[in-house]
């Protein structure tokens, strides 16, 4: 509930600055692809300018996605290793525990002593 109720107070004044900003910038604009057309280029687009900052905006949010899609392939095929390994940990666990064994060695004789600092020189 909480989650609707942060998603609208940030999804509402969103949609009124886009719809505000796409009345405000009707003219139409012609994107020329074309280096060398001069006054008539080949290759052109004409559209509305707000058409064209959000068709920008959105090829910008694709290939930013894309490329840290691709940069994180390294983790991706890390966290899949890692869960095999997982995996075949759990399943050597079950196989020892179901042997009924312990999987502990057990230390014959008196525990060690323990570690003793000595103080520091002074």
């Amino acid at each position: 509930m909480l989650r609707k109720i942060i998603a609208a107070l940030i999804l509402v004044p969103l949609a009124v600055i886009i719809v505000a900003f796409a009345v405000a910038n009707r003219q139409i604009v012609t994107l020329s692809l074309d280096p060398f057309g001069g006054s008539e280029p080949a290759a052109s687009l004409t559209l509305p300018l707000f058409a064209l900052i959000i068709l920008v905006l959105i090829a910008g949010v694709l290939i930013g996605g894309a490329a840290a899609w691709l940069r994180q392939g390294n983790w991706r095929r890390d966290a899949r290793r890692l869960e095999r390994e997982v995996r075949d940990l759990r399943q050597k666990i079950d196989t020892i525990d179901a042997a009924g064994e312990t999987g502990i060695v057990a230390q014959q004789g008196s525990p060690p002593q323990r570690l003793r600092l000595q103080s520091p020189v002074p």
